[in-house]
């Protein structure tokens, strides 16, 4: 029997047989015989069509964020693959599972510099694990196979591929493959002996959890470790929902903004297993918390991929494991007979509790008292989405995450991504509450992501933070060359308004007391819904305002 398919079709057919059921994409006209394909699968595969390749590409990435199997975006050539290259440097910074697909010139009109060109081999290089380009229709099971395959194992990241037009339309037979599978490494006995060895010896060890390649099985099997062995434990940057906040034993996330309290613990700690992060800029403050390349602390660190280990950092121990394995070696660890960090590890959470109640603030919206709401309201498997900006540091800071794959943010520290993540993860969990938080700067980059969302029904609600400015530039303005700012005060739209225009909810809020009755009838609007919260400018974050930024960079010139 004759399996002659056109290259669109086969491709179409492997994402079939590897589990895609959702992809999303702007078309373009270098990959129509794979929309054709996609038009005889609607049932079994959807397609959602965005309004800019970020948004897309964002989109596909908090995908693979959310369920750990690769997102899948196409977009066509030149600008198409230019627009979305943001998710795939998000995708890779936060290593996960991604694949863009991109429309090529046909292969006779290569290197010409025709119409859109680009060698994606060498453009997205530096953005992804493996970029390629198909040269033939039959070898494209071959192709798609590996992408799923880099993608999920190892250290997780984006796989782009690229697709020549004409190769797409040619007909030929292909031999199809299995589904993809994952492969994890596991720790070694002899490594979890070490690790037992060194944590006995400790008098305030600290755990560090976070980074991307993590499950549910993962996340209750490190609880588990951390309750048996009584150690506290932190997350790193944009990883708080890899443990419920009000555990006993979680002290707070290493990022921007972090406690005071807890940075000087990490000084303090003598020993410090760090599972899952790469140990990277943000949560080290810089390579800072810990000394590179030799830590004053006992490293033990964790990773999927053993290339990754002593690349910054020199451990102690480096142990190359997946996240679900090595927290089922860890929970099976036998119980030391004494901890002699008890007090240490209480001290730490009462610090963490005393951080996160509400604080008083100057202006008529108190962003603490919002979250400490919403933290009551919200139920427990509420995804909060957000992009780069000051405002993501009160929701960090005061919200609290009580299960996995309630939070999506870029470690990348990428503007625009609150929107579509929020969009994609409706889409994922449509019986779920999704909210997105995004601040004016960030909402507008990927803003008209509403269409989106009301389009296809995805009825998430949009939270704005509103002060005016691009607050994170203006604050290191302020701080550096104080009084002298340019380039960051933003002339907003009415926001409100703005997703009427789209035929969502939208709503105005100018005091804290009027926030509950405006997201109650979010809620209940049935659609897409939009809060405009008009914050303070000058109530920059939660420990400081551009005023007193700039008066103490005038008292030092």
């Amino acid at each position: 029997m004759s399996n002659l398919r056109t290259g669109g079709q086969i491709l179409v057919d492997q994402l079939k047989i590897h589990g895609v059921e959702l992809a999303f994409g702007v078309p373009g006209e270098s990959y129509l015989a794979v929309l054709d394909a996609l038009h005889d699968v609607q049932g079994g595969l959807r397609f959602i069509t965005c309004r800019h390749e970020a948004g897309a590409a964002n989109m596909a990435e908090a995908y693979g964020k959310l369920t750990g199997r690769p997102g899948i975006c196409f977009v066509t050539r030149g600008p198409g693959a230019t627009h979305a290259s943001i998710g795939l440097h998000t995708a890779f910074q936060d290593s996960t599972p991604m694949i863009l697909f991109i429309g090529q010139v046909a292969r006779d009109q290569m290197e010409r510099e025709a119409f859109q060109e680009i060698d994606y081999r060498r453009m997205l290089g530096q953005v992804t694990k493996w970029v390629a380009e198909i040269p033939t229709a039959d070898r494209v099971p071959e192709f798609v196979s590996r992408a799923f395959h880099t993608a999920v194992n190892g250290r997780p990241g984006p796989v782009a591929l690229a697709l020549p037009e004409d190769m797409l339309t040619e007909r030929m037979e292909a031999q199809d493959v299995q589904r993809y599978q994952r492969i994890e490494a596991a720790p070694r006995p002899e490594d979890m002996a070490r690790l037992a060895q060194i944590l006995s010896s400790a008098q305030r060890p600290l755990v560090l959890i976070g980074g991307g390649g993590w499950t549910d099985d993962a996340c209750d099997a490190m609880r588990v470790f951390l309750e048996r062995w009584n150690l506290p434990v932190a997350t790193s940057f944009r990883g708080k929902d890899r443990i419920d906040n009000r555990h006993r034993l979680y002290v707070g996330d290493v990022g921007i903004g972090i406690d005071p309290k807890l940075g000087a613990r990490i000084a303090e700690a003598d020993v410090i297993v760090a599972v899952g992060p790469r140990l990277g800029e943000m949560t080290t403050q810089g390579y800072t918390r810990l000394k590179a390349p030799v830590p004053q602390q006992r490293l033990v660190h964790v990773y999927p991929a053993a290339e990754e280990l002593n690349r910054v950092y020199q451990a102690e121990l480096g142990i190359a494991s997946g996240m679900a394995a090595f927290g089922a070696a860890a929970a099976a660890l036998p119980v030391p007979a004494a901890a002699p960090w008890s007090a240490w590890a209480a001290a730490a959470r009462a610090d963490y509790e005393a951080f996160t109640r509400p604080i008083t603030v100057k202006g008529d919206v108190n962003a603490s008292e919002i979250f400490a709401w919403l933290n009551e309201r919200l139920p427990v498997d509420a995804i909060l989405t957000n992009g780069a900006g000051n405002y993501a540091g009160w929701l960090h800071r005061f919200h609290l995450h009580r299960q996995f794959h309630t939070q999506l943010a870029p470690t990348s520290g990428a503007m625009g991504y609150g929107v579509p993540a929020a969009i994609a993860a409706k889409a994922v969990h449509p019986s779920r509450l999704v909210i997105s938080c995004s601040g004016d700067g960030c909402f507008l980059m990927n803003g008209q992501e509403l269409a989106t969302a009301a389009q296809y029904g995805l009825n998430v609600v949009f939270l704005v933070f509103n002060n005016g400015t691009y607050g994170t530039i203006r604050m290191h303005q302020e701080r550096e060359y104080p009084a002298r700012t340019i380039g960051t005060d933003l002339k907003n739209p009415d926001f409100a308004a703005y997703a009427r225009a789209f035929g969502c909810f939208g709503a105005t809020v100018r005091k804290t007391a009027e926030f509950k009755d405006a997201f109650e009838a979010a809620v209940a609007s049935g659609g897409p819904a939009l809060i405009d919260i008009i914050t303070d400018p000058d109530q920059i974050s939660p420990t400081a305002t551009l005023s007193g930024l700039r008066a103490a960079a005038l008292k030092k010139t």
